[in-house]
């Protein structure tokens, strides 16, 4: 991956990780990057964006360190989401709640335009980009 991408990709999650970006902004961001879909690990902490040609880049990504329940609270999730569209929670408070709901992680399609997130017993939410 050539050294502008890798940095631009970069840039954009540590200032989500910094709660400085919307979702719909890191969205764009990635796509002028190049990016067309992205996974996030909470247990692993780490993240993996995918390009259409094969490459990945792989970042840290600092977690809450209490342990997420085995209950995945969908509802829950759906309020943490809700409230980053709206704008109200930055990523490091939607860490926090989503992690609290029992999710362990995400896919981000961006090409798909939606997003799976799933507890430790396979339940999953999917949601759907605003149009």
């Amino acid at each position: 991956m050539n050294p502008q991408r890798s940095s631009s990709i970069e840039s954009t999650f540590a200032a989500s990780a910094a709660g400085q970006l919307h979702f719909g902004e890191v969205i764009g961001r990635l796509v002028e990057a190049g990016v067309e879909s992205y996974a996030v690990d909470y247990r692993a902490g780490r993240s993996t964006c995918y390009l259409p040609d094969g490459q990945t880049l792989t970042l840290p990504l600092s977690v809450d360190e209490s342990p997420i329940p085995p209950h995945f609270d969908a509802a829950a999730v759906l309020a943490a989401v809700r409230g980053a569209q709206r704008g109200e929670v930055m990523y490091p408070q939607f860490k926090r709640r989503t992690q609290a709901a029992g999710c362990v992680g995400y896919i981000v399609w961006i090409s798909g335009r939606h997003v799976v997130y799933f507890g430790r017993n396979g339940d999953s939410h999917v949601e759907r980009f605003p149009d």
